[in-house]
């Protein structure tokens, strides 16, 4: 066990709890802390979110395609540079849940049956990110190969997965975020 696990460990584990706990509360009480802005429009953050999205997946798929090719530090800078944009997202996205309205999705017949599979799959499988991206990167970065192949496996598929589904979410709400 790494000395630094003392520390690194309970904190991803903290911050995997509180971190849905807060969304969750958003999402289901969104009247209960909305800020009002006069000075700045949100109304973009949802494309915002899916070019985030969109550029998190290309780095992962990037990031494995360049460990594959055994260019580790170029891996490295891909992985982490994935990781500060889910969390500008996480950040923006609490910042939207704030400041926007919810928007309904009105689609009907089976694409509200495909639009609501993907986005609940896309809401569980993304709480498991949070810690799955947490420990793979401090394996990584601590040289616990090993740890980090463990967790990568289950990391890798699960991540891109809700990087892409974000992106599809968002490509059927966006005739609803136009009023």
């Amino acid at each position: 066990m790494n000395k630094n696990d003392l520390i690194i460990v309970p904190s991803i584990i903290s911050l995997s709890i509180i971190i849905p706990i807060v969304v969750v509360f958003l999402m289901l009480f969104p009247e209960a802390i909305h800020i009002e802005s006069e000075t700045y429009d949100f109304s973009s953050l949802p494309f915002f979110h899916a070019v985030l999205n969109g550029s998190t997946a290309v780095l992962l798929f990037t990031g494995y395609v360049l460990i594959k090719n055994k260019h580790t530090k170029m891996h490295k800078i891909a992985m982490i540079t994935a990781f500060v944009l889910s969390a500008i997202f996480l950040v923006s996205y609490v910042v939207s849940k704030l400041t926007n309205a919810p928007t309904p999705f009105l689609g009907e017949g089976i694409v509200r049956v495909i639009y609501f599979f993907i986005l609940i799959s896309h809401i569980t499988l993304s709480i498991s990110v949070l810690p799955l991206a947490m420990f793979s990167i401090y394996r990584g970065i601590t040289g616990e190969f090993e740890k980090h192949k463990s967790i990568v496996k289950w990391t890798f598929p699960i991540w891109i997965y809700v990087a892409i589904t974000g992106v599809v979410v968002y490509v059927f709400m966006a005739p609803y975020y136009i009023t």
